[in-house]
């Protein structure tokens, strides 16, 4: 009897179980700077892991300029910051692997890899985990309608638009006001499109202000607070949005509500850290972030497990995303030639207006970075690191917006103040 070859169930024979120092997963700026800072640390043997056929990530097609500023102190385009950082990766001689999907990542740091015609199976010593973030797709906001064609995540127009040079549309409407989405309503514009105008649920933006008078005010495009889309009109193609204000609750006032036509419509509506493998590995993550949960070294509950860039949390900037990724990389290294030194754990907790902090804990002599997002935007807040009735570190900052990540140094002798005790906590009074 015949049968069809293709249906025939075939057994998957794994070969020998490979055993690599570190793999990074990863090949976007928090993964490069992250495998380079490792190698520059000692670690004699780095692979970097990359699901994409060329290493870069989302740099690639970001092709305007605003990177670099404080990693090399010029302003550079996304592809021209991946060119400086991947010819470090040549000079160091780590070993990368391209169009390679991590498929799944074990508590003990055994990795099952997958690229065309094979399998590998890899034990590491250690893993760093810079696997980026994806964007919050439309069936994440339950718009009702129904699915006509030109309804894209801003990401996915960018890539079409810088990288396939296929334009989307040419009537655009857009859905949060998220850095991508600002970008791209300058880019559509540049390219001859007409951008009716961005629409934002929150009362304020989720970009950075930069954004706002660089992308929207030059150019005239008109951003709409507290509105949000409540209808996606068209059948093969979209034809238009339906918009309405939004009250205090985000629910859509009655009688608000108008019609914008369109042919396209972009969501810019929140990243997602991508964690599939750290969740199915067994590491605590974080109930805002959707990041690990990590300590000062990057290090994750799981020990020689680290996170770093945007799949820790969303940066502002790759700049911040290449120096946490550096340290992720030292701290690797030393964990490889150390092994896992047992320290004091000082718990750091995110208090009053304060969304979210990072890191989760301190346990290192030296200094630490303590990143934060307020919970709304404000003018001359006190930002305080305290323990108990002590205060730690006191600074009064101008403005505060969520949108854009706040960063303060500890220094040493503020990191030997906490050392012994249970807990800090960040809060902006």
């Amino acid at each position: 009897m015949f049968t069809n070859p293709a249906r025939r169930q075939r057994s998957v024979n794994l070969p020998r179980c490979e055993r690599r120092e570190l793999v990074v997963i990863g090949g976007g700026p928090a993964g490069l700077a992250a495998a380079i800072a490792a190698k520059e640390a000692g670690c004699g043997d780095v692979l970097l892991v990359e699901r994409d056929r060329m290493l870069g990530g989302i740099l690639n097609q970001c092709i305007h300029d605003g990177f670099g500023i404080h990693r090399f102190k010029k302003a550079l385009s996304g592809p021209e910051y991946a060119a400086r950082e991947l010819e470090r990766v040549c000079e160091v001689d780590i070993s990368v692997m391209s169009g390679t999907i991590a498929l799944n990542l074990s508590a003990d740091k055994k990795l099952l890899l997958s690229r065309t015609g094979e399998l590998k199976e890899i034990k590491a010593g250690a893993v760093v985990l810079a696997t980026g973030c994806r964007e919050r797709a439309r069936g994440a906001l339950s718009i009702p309608g129904h699915r006509p064609a030109g309804i894209y995540t801003a990401g996915t127009a960018q890539n079409f638009v810088n990288m396939e040079n296929i334009m989307p549309g040419s009537r655009v409407c857009i859905l949060g006001s998220g850095d991508i989405g600002l970008i791209m309503a300058r880019r559509m514009t540049l390219e001859g499109a007409k951008v009716e105008a961005v629409f934002e649920l929150l009362p304020y933006s989720s970009g950075l202000p930069r954004n706002i008078r660089q992308c929207l005010d030059d150019y005239g495009i008109p951003l709409f607070l507290r509105t949000t889309v409540v209808e996606i009109v068209g059948m093969e193609r979209l034809e238009g949005v339906r918009v309405a204000e939004v009250d205090e609750n985000k629910r859509p006032i009655p009688g608000s509500d108008r019609f914008v036509p369109c042919d396209t419509l972009l969501l810019s509506v929140g990243l997602i850290p991508e964690n599939e493998l750290a969740r199915g590995a067994g590491v605590d993550l974080h109930p805002v972030t959707g990041g690990p949960l990590v300590d000062d070294r990057c290090m994750t509950n799981l020990p020689g497990v680290f996170s770093c860039g945007n799949a820790l949390h969303v940066h502002d900037l790759a700049d911040w995303v290449s120096e946490e990724a550096a340290r992720a990389g030292v701290s690797a290294a030393a964990y490889l030639s150390q092994g896992e030194v047992s320290r004091g754990r000082v718990k750091v907790s995110a208090g009053i207006g304060v969304r979210y902090a990072l890191l989760q804990a301190i346990t290192g002599d030296g200094g630490a970075i303590l990143a934060f997002r307020v919970n709304e935007p404000s003018r001359d807040g006190v930002v305080k690191i305290t323990s108990g009735s002590r205060v730690i570190k006191e600074e009064i900052l101008k403005r505060l917006l969520p949108a854009e990540m706040i960063r303060i140094v500890l220094n040493e002798t503020q990191i030997r103040l906490i050392r012994g005790v249970g807990s800090v906590e960040v809060r902006v009074e």
